[in-house]
């Protein structure tokens, strides 16, 4: 199931199922949004505060269903993550998101979002920036806005110049739909019902500021769940801030890749653009995919919005 695309001029409502921020910020994010041609509507947690949360998980569910269900908003965009997107999961009615299927796009701690509604509902969504992202580089909102407006028909993902995607074990390209995002909280729903599924799936990963052992743990953690075996392909994007300044009694970030990834011969693109870092390229989850490593590139194979 793919939402309608995305025109200038459309509704974007922002909403905020994680933390919250600062007043002065979200005016100013909203703003650069209204400054690139859409429309904007707040949802009513988005200034709310809870805790380090945006209101309490009632009200965060509500407002998001709210924002499905109103026939003015035409993308449904998250603000930002940090963490409380899985306390909502009890609360939302995923039969309003299959009647009401609208673009939904957002990272990190969202990524339980993305993969729920995909997996319960069928819904294409969306892995790339947020409200509070930095909108202004051009890579990031190139690559957000061609996606949502121009993914009607099959495209191409290329990385930008100077940063090469890297392939191993591959004979031949892989195909498969596209699940995945944050290593931490995919870890965070398995043994419970909102858990990924991998199966013949092309698995996308990233992660931010976990040193190289918390890496290790969540990939050993996935590899004794049985969820890399099942999976046709993996997709490795950025491990921002995962190193640390000194090694004498730890693995490298690339050894840990080395030893829980590319050991298990599964075949694997890395470097991806996407994640918690500049660049960050929009990837389409629930799409059906394909992994090239003879053109270097990772091709959309249908259309993720109509």
């Amino acid at each position: 199931m793919i939402a309608n695309k995305l025109n200038f001029g459309d509704t974007i409502g922002v909403v905020a199922p994680a933390s919250t921020e600062d007043e002065i910020i979200i005016n100013d994010k909203l703003n650069t949004l209204g400054q690139l041609g859409f429309k904007v509507k707040s949802g009513k947690c988005l200034y709310s505060r809870t805790g380090y949360l945006s209101g309490e998980d009632k009200a965060r569910a509500e407002d998001l269903m709210n924002m499905f269900l109103d026939k003015s908003v035409d993308a449904v965009l998250c603000f930002r993550g940090g963490y409380g997107t899985m306390r909502m999961l009890p609360y939302i009615n995923y039969e309003i998101i299959k009647e009401n299927p609208k673009i939904f796009i957002g990272f990190s701690d969202i990524t339980t979002l993305l993969n729920v509604f995909y997996k319960k509902c069928g819904l294409v969504t969306f892995h790339g920036p947020m409200a509070n992202s930095n909108l202004k580089d051009q890579c990031t909102l190139n690559s957000m806005l061609q996606t949502l407006m121009d993914g009607i028909t099959p495209y191409i993902i290329k990385n930008p110049e100077g940063s090469p995607l890297y392939f191993h074990n591959f004979q031949k390209p892989v195909h498969g739909r596209i699940v995945g995002g944050n290593l931490s909280l995919i870890c965070s729903t398995v043994g419970t019902k909102y858990e990924i599924d991998t199966e013949d799936k092309i698995l996308f990963i990233e992660d931010v500021d976990e040193p190289p052992y918390r890496l290790d743990r969540l990939l050993t953690q996935l590899i004794l769940a049985g969820k890399f075996e099942k999976c046709r392909g993996i997709l490795l994007g950025q491990f921002t801030g995962c190193e640390l300044p000194h090694y004498e009694r730890s693995f490298t970030l690339v050894q840990v890749i080395e030893d829980r990834i590319l050991k298990m011969g599964i075949p694997t693109c890395s470097n991806f653009m996407s994640g918690h870092g500049s660049p960050k390229l929009t990837l389409p989850i629930g799409a059906k995919a394909c992994l090239d490593p003879f053109n270097n590139f990772i091709e959309i194979l249908e259309p993720v919005v109509k």
